[in-house]
């Protein structure tokens, strides 16, 4: 053991930190961009999901139970290679698929998160609202999601940080994220070991980070929601 650590040889790996960081830039525009996807389209997924609408109601559960019953790797494929096949004269490009790809798959798991968040706010809260002559989409705007936003953000929070994670598979299409990059960087430099530590500790220091803030505003959120 003492012998293979010391054959480490960070060195050559060091020597493409530039491209690491380049890496690093595209994972967080690509899971900023992923998340805001979901975050946008989750929450009408979520109004569909609660529909009174037996038809919409099963429409969206659908789309949430298939999307997350199915490997998002398989997902990744349908978009970059699966609907180009069908769709020839449908060019929208190895990036773009990766993003509707990993974005519609956000939306299913965000589009739970909101559901959760508003379900949890006191049903009283709405009748009262109905009672009062409230439209239910005037109540639902004005009463129970500012209440229920404090459930949702941190739980998007998580997301964000789960999203940063698995981009990772958007490197089997040559994106170039860090994986992507550490793989280039293990093939110049048959430094294995060293590439793989390096692009673990950036996705280690991006999440941490994200974490880090995720949990100050849930500590704001609390204070807020005691006063």
């Amino acid at each position: 053991m003492d012998l293979a650590l010391t054959s480490l040889n960070f060195y050559p790996v060091l020597e493409f930190f530039p491209n690491f960081l380049r890496g690093v830039a595209t994972t967080i525009v690509f899971s900023i961009t992923t998340i805001l996807i979901g975050a946008v389209f989750g929450f009408g997924m979520a109004l569909l999901r609660m529909s009174r609408n037996k038809v919409l109601s099963g429409i969206a559960n659908f789309y949430i139970s298939f999307v997350r019953g199915t490997p998002l790797l398989i997902q990744l494929y349908i978009f970059a290679y699966g609907i180009p096949t069908l769709f020839p004269s449908l060019n929208i490009g190895i990036y773009t698929s990766g993003v509707i790809a990993l974005g519609l798959n956000s939306t299913a798991y965000v589009a739970e998160i909101y559901r959760s968040g508003i379900q949890a706010v006191d049903p009283g809260q709405m009748e009262a609202a109905r009672s009062m002559g409230f439209s239910r989409s005037f109540a639902m705007r004005k009463i129970v999601f500012p209440q229920a936003f404090k459930n949702i953000i941190p739980a998007i929070g998580n997301e964000f940080v789960t999203v940063v994670k698995e981009s990772s598979v958007v490197s089997i299409l040559g994106i170039y994220d860090i994986t992507r990059v550490s793989d280039l960087v293990k093939a110049s430099t048959l430094k294995v070991f060293e590439s793989l530590i390096i692009a673990a500790l950036l996705y280690f220091m991006i999440t941490t980070i994200l974490t880090y803030f995720v949990n100050k505003i849930e500590k704001r959120l609390n204070v807020y929601a005691l006063r």
